[in-house]
């Protein structure tokens, strides 16, 4: 039988895998600069988790995720997004009573959603998302959205543009909601089967149909924008009112309304504006979330967050043309010319990696001329070559690759050579 790798999931081999290294550590400097802690939580939860905060209408419920009953009779699910596993350990281990709130945290790990795959969109994908939870304070909704911002700006990327929305409180949302209803119901049946359902359960999410998005009906849909109460309309202004002290630029798109049900206030989405970077511009999506907490049990808790793709991240970055420089992938190759010299090369090499000297050698056989191509490939910063006269005088040769020059390095004094030319 010939195996492959399932449908919507990819292997992401070491020809690119060092580039996945280079965003996740840009993501730890920048949250540790922000003081946001990482949270690991499992790759499954209850199903409930999800059903209570995602929202049954939403395309990610009814369609798209990995649900499984266990050995117990216990409905799990793969975690289609990272918010709600967060708030729910966030509730379960009482960090609403730790004395420093908002509390802030990161994650970043595999999400599972069977949707069709697209490029840069994948039923396994990686995600990396943050999250302030304990504070209502519109400026900690900024910090949310200027650390993701952080995030590509540090990865080279300037094609992006920020896209704002509010959502309101729920007595704005219960107003809304009626207009929508009042403005679909006439030619509900225009729309497709799932945005009939949606017409009485949550309107809303008419607004955010990929199917019926082109019906002239949702260019004149009410919006949201004109039924903001007034302590709606405050917390927004006060949004923006700190995003244009800091500089930022920004959108304004009043049929923003994210995919998820758990969103109030603050919306926001970061898109990449690249020629030819496809039709799914957007590459981060977030916003607030008060209520999601008390829906898991727990108090009042507000809370602020987004979900990046690590993989649309990366298709933004070949759109623009950016790349990470990659590092040399050795301190040195060591080359041998016989079997006493294998045999020498071998223990040296161990004590080369034990003084966290990145080391390696040719375990095929292969003549000087092929070892000296591996070292070439692996973009060696310097060979150490081996054959009898050095096995006989306690030596090795120490090639310098980058400028050529060779030096006879006594066995006791290598490392330290290796070293100081290192630095």
């Amino acid at each position: 039988m010939n195996f492959k790798v399932p449908r919507g999931t990819q292997d992401i081999l070491p020809s690119e895998s060092w580039k996945w290294q280079r965003v996740e550590s840009i993501i730890r400097e920048i949250c540790d600069i922000y003081r946001y802690k990482e949270i690991r939580t499992p790759i499954f939860e209850q199903t409930e988790v999800f059903l209570r905060t995602v929202g049954d209408t939403t395309d990610i419920v009814t369609k798209e995720m990995y649900t499984f009953t266990d050995r117990g009779n216990r409905s799990m699910t793969l975690r289609p997004e990272g918010t709600a596993p967060v708030v729910r350990s966030f509730v379960e281990n009482k960090m609403f009573g730790y004395p420093d709130q908002p509390v802030k945290l990161y994650y970043q790990g595999p999400m599972f959603r069977y949707e069709r795959q697209q490029a840069g969109r994948y039923r396994q994908f990686v995600q990396f998302g943050v999250e302030a939870i304990g504070s209502a304070d519109p400026a900690i909704d900024v910090e949310v959205i200027t650390l993701a911002l952080e995030v590509y700006k540090r990865a080279g990327l300037k094609d992006i543009k920020l896209v704002l929305n509010s959502l309101g409180d729920s007595e704005s949302r219960n107003l809304h909601r009626n207009a929508l209803v009042e403005h679909f119901s006439p030619n509900i049946g225009e729309f497709c089967k799932d945005c009939q359902s949606r017409l009485e359960k949550n309107p809303l999410r008419i607004l955010d149909c990929k199917v019926d998005h082109e019906n002239p009906l949702m260019a004149t849909a009410p919006s949201l924008t004109n039924y903001l109460n007034e302590e709606s309309k405050v917390y927004f202004d006060q949004v923006k009112s700190y995003l244009d002290d800091l500089g930022i630029a920004y959108e304004l798109d009043p049929n923003l309304v994210r995919g998820l049900d758990y969103y109030n206030h603050t919306a926001f989405e970061i898109m990449s504006t690249a020629d030819g970077f496809g039709a799914i511009t957007t590459l981060c999506g977030g916003g607030r979330y008060n209520g999601l907490a008390e829906e898991l049990g727990g108090p009042a808790a507000p809370g602020i967050g987004f979900g990046m793709s690590i993989e649309r991240l990366l298709l933004a970055m070949d759109a623009e043309g950016k790349s990470f420089e990659q590092e040399p992938e050795l301190d040195v190759y060591i080359v041998t010319l016989d079997t006493a010299a294998y045999r020498k090369g071998f223990k040296l090499l161990n004590e080369l990696r034990s003084s966290d000297i990145r080391a390696d050698m040719d375990y095929m056989d292969r003549k000087m001329k092929a070892q000296m191509k591996s070292a070439d490939r692996f973009n060696a910063k310097s060979v150490i070559v081996i054959g009898e006269d050095e096995v006989n005088n306690q030596v090795v040769q120490l090639k310098n690759m980058g400028d050529g020059s060779q030096q006879k390095v006594s066995d006791t004094e290598i490392i330290e050579t290796l070293k100081e030319q290192l630095k």
